[in-house]
């Protein structure tokens, strides 16, 4: 049902989904799916999930591999992993990001609080490496995930041509941008909020 769900946000968008429909294309019963999935946001909110637990296992996995001591290229392989889930799975990208199509179930809030604390960390790490400056931590994650999440979402809804992403399948670009920010957030050359 969730390979179903996803197969149909990715050919017809999320308003195409339905219990019904998803059960028609996985070959079961229309009514069968009901006792898992009772209405539509029960199952996306099942496709958010394993689309989250997906991403979380990812991004510690590539963290794992950089040493400890090499912070900034942990937040390097945290922003590359984002991204490179986001345009290898831009139907889970779609469910997971819009908050109206899901409850933001404990499963969810525990797979993003991990990453959350794990960049928390490792962007404390980064800042005390480069001299111990005084940072605002919290508005340097959101400047983060900001940039993340937009060039994540400027991939999925096709705007990366119109700025000059001549190949929106490469990520290089994108990688360049996510890594001067973490370079300007490293040395302290970010203005902050």
């Amino acid at each position: 049902m969730i390979s179903a769900t996803e197969q149909l946000v990715a050919e017809a968008g999320p308003a195409a989904v339905s219990v019904r429909e998803v059960a028609r294309r996985a070959g079961v019963s229309s009514g069968a799916p009901f006792h898992h999935f009772p209405t539509r946001q029960a199952l996306m909110t099942a496709v958010a999930e394993e689309a989250t637990s997906r991403l979380r296992t990812r991004i510690e996995d590539a963290v794992a591999v950089v040493p400890d001591i090499d912070s900034p290229g942990r937040l390097r392989a945290m922003g590359r992993v984002y991204l490179g889930w986001a345009m290898d799975n831009p139907a889970q990208f779609k469910v997971v990001s819009d908050r109206r199509l899901i409850d933001y179930s404990e499963s969810i809030q525990r797979d993003n609080e991990a990453i959350q604390a794990l960049m928390r960390e490792t962007l404390r790490q980064s800042v005390q490496a480069a001299g111990g400056r005084t940072a605002d931590i919290d508005a340097e994650m959101l400047a983060l995930r900001a940039m993340a999440y937009g060039l994540a979402r400027m991939f999925v809804d096709g705007h990366l041509p119109q700025w000059g992403v001549s190949d929106p399948r490469s990520s290089g670009r994108m990688e360049a941008v996510l890594d001067g920010l973490i370079n300007q957030l490293v040395r302290n050359d970010w203005p902050g909020i």
